[in-house]
This record gives C-alpha cells, structure tokens and sequence, in this order.
C-alpha cells in the first residue's frame, strides 16, 4: 500500500474515487468543486460537516483507509498498461475544455491514442445503423471533406452512420478521428470494429470513455456515451435517422449543452429520413454541402482563437474524379432523388445502354442503387 500511495497522483486518486462505489460521479463532482481535487477528497482536513456531506464522505474515507480500493485498482491499472491508455481527471489541463462546460461532465476519461487531438475543433458526424447506401456515401465523403479542411471528425464507433464517418476521416490526408465508446477502454463493441479502432489510433486519432476497464455493453450506457460526443464538439451533422432512433438523443445532449445540429433531408417517404426532418422542424439548420455547415459553425469555432480560423475558409466539397459524358448529364437530369427502377426512366436508350450510363454514375458517386432502384445521391 505504501508503494501505491508514494507514486500516487491526481489520475490515481480520481481513480481510487472511481472504484469506491459510493462516491457516484455525482458526488465526485460535488466534491471537487468543494475541495478543488480528487486527493483532497481523502487527504482534506476539513471537517465533513462543513461539506455538507457527513455521512457520504465518511464511507467514502473509511472504504480508502481499510484499503478496500486497492485490489480493484491494481488490476485497472495493470489493464491501462496493457492498452498503453492513460486517464485524464477532469482536474487535469489534458482534460477537453469543451466537454468541461457540459452539464455533469464526466469526472475522468481513459483514453488510447493521442490525448491532444480531444482539445482540437471536432464535429461529430452521427446517424442510423440501419443507412441507406445513400447515407452511407454522405456520410463517409463529407467526414472525408472536413477532415480534409482541418477538423476533427467525433462519432460513436456504431455501425452505420458512425463507422462510416470514422473510415471517411481516416480516408483524408492527415484525418483524424476520435471514437467515443460505450464500453471500457480495453473493450471494443461491436468487434467487427477493432480494426477500425486500430486504424483511428494508428492515425494520430483517440478511443475515448468513461466506464472503468472491463465494463461491457450496456444498454444504458448509449445515451450516456452520446452526450460525450456532443460535448467534444462543436456542433452535431446527423446524415440520417429514423424517429426512434438512438441519434435523435446525441441532437437532444447537443440543443442543452448549446451546441449547433445539422441535419441532412431526405425522402419524405423515407423512414430513415423522418428523424432528420423532426429535427428540422425543430430549428436543427439544414445543410446540403459541408461549406454550408462549415460557414455556420464559424461563431461557435472562434472560442478556438485566431489559430483556427482558416478551418471556415478550407472546406471543399468532393467532385467526381471525372467529367460526365453528355448522355451521362441528360440521365443525370431524367433522375430525381425519389428512387426509380430502371423501367421507369423515360429515355430511348437500350436496356444495355442504359444500364451502362447507370453504372458510369453510380461509379462516379452521383447515383444511388439501393435493391434494384436508382436515384440521385443527395
């Protein structure tokens, strides 16, 4: 125990308070605005009573000095070695000052990979498991587009809308990506993603929680999670959600913790499209390009300082590698947004000929295919 307590710092102790389960989050919080620090919670002099909290501090001291932390600690430790993580207190100056201004923040992060990418510009960039190859597309070029400018793109390693913002970050020269997870930091979810998460880190980007080691996925703790990704960043992009979707709760965290929502329209027959144009009617801004999103999220972006100004002024949206033929722009005009099956695009084109411009298109990322019918990418 001594050996412990000698190497002790602010991480460790933010860590003994953690184990000890009757000092809630909650309470940690109380207590640090009171005491200024996680040490001080169990090294402080002050009478409990001038707290406010006698019998709630008292437990939490009697559980430290019968040492019933230090099993509990010794292994997370051991676990945060292995995965080259590190914590970060919310007494820290590593710890994102943005996600400090959040209603109950969380009182400490794990973290692998870069920690100092938590304190660049992020926007996250959420949406349904369940996309459309449309969203799909939008999601991961427009994550592709403002990593490019210089952002850093934030999501919930979900599969869906979030991978596809990850990969379409990592797909830019100098991407960076960070992936707030619902699990413990030695804990991947879903695992078809650990590369996925290999590739964030490998790339100078970050796997970011707040749940100890070994906590698995919880249903509970989505929601949890959500607020942290809105709270990282400056605003919230959703390309897609149903209205019962898990997103819409990430939109809610961002309208209280004052941050922008931004959100992509669709189809009105679209039940994908649904949760976007509640959010619209709700007063989230519209955007059809990433320098429309951009130009908006510049008031939010000068709490960066002058640094990070040029950020506005470098969006660039993706264009096809290719000019289009002039039979490629008529059928382009033909299509409309709403999907189509081939037999009802009015043209004089043979059934092969036309297949082959559809092709061309959809290769170019200007047309969607989605189970047999083509339309417009948004």
């Amino acid at each position: 125990m001594n050996a412990i307590l000698n190497r002790q710092d602010e991480a460790q102790w933010a860590l003994i308070a953690q184990t000890l389960g009757s000092c809630t989050p909650k309470l940690q919080l109380h207590l640090i605005e009171s005491l200024g620090s996680f040490k001080q919670i169990f090294e402080s002099k002050l009478p409990v009573s001038h707290l406010g909290l006698n019998e709630q501090l008292q437990l939490i001291r009697q559980a430290y000095h019968k040492g019933q932390w230090q099993k509990e600690v010794a292994k997370i430790t051991q676990i945060i070695d292995q995965h080259q993580a590190k914590i970060i207190p919310i007494t820290s100056e590593d710890y994102p000052s943005q996600l400090k201004q959040i209603p109950m923040p969380p009182p400490l992060l794990y973290v692998r990979g870069n920690p100092h990418c938590l304190h660049l510009p992020q926007l996250a960039i959420v949406g349904s498991r369940r996309m459309t190859k449309g969203a799909e597309k939008i999601a991961r070029s427009w994550a592709k587009s403002l990593a490019a400018s210089g952002f850093t793109i934030t999501s919930g390693m979900a599969i869906g809308i979030d991978s596809c913002a990850h990969r379409g970050a990592l797909d830019a020269c100098k991407g960076l990506s960070i992936a707030v997870i619902a699990t413990g930091i030695d804990r991947i979810y879903p695992s078809q993603n650990s590369s996925l998460a290999e590739q964030i880190i490998e790339k100078g980007g970050a796997l970011v929680t707040e749940f100890i080691p070994g906590t698995p996925p919880l249903p509970a703790h989505f929601p949890q999670r959500n607020r942290i990704i809105s709270g990282l960043s400056l605003g919230v992009l959703v390309v897609e959600a149903a209205l019962n979707s898990g997103t819409l709760i990430t939109a809610r965290y961002a309208l209280e913790q004052n941050r922008e929502v931004f959100a992509i329209p669709g189809s009105i027959n679209s039940p994908q499209s649904k949760g976007c144009h509640q959010l619209i009617k709700q007063g989230a801004c519209l955007v059809e390009t990433t320098a429309e999103l951009v130009e908006e999220i510049a008031g939010p972006l000068a709490t960066y300082g002058e640094k990070y100004q040029h950020l506005t002024q470098n969006s660039t949206e993706l264009k096809p590698a290719d000019e289009l033929s002039h039979e490629e722009s008529l059928l382009l005009e033909l299509l409309g947004y709403e999907p189509m099956f081939i037999d009802e695009l009015d043209t004089r084109w043979p059934m092969d000929k036309l297949l082959q411009l559809l092709i061309a298109l959809e290769i170019k990322g200007l047309v969607v295919r989605e189970q047999g019918y083509f339309s417009r990418m948004r």
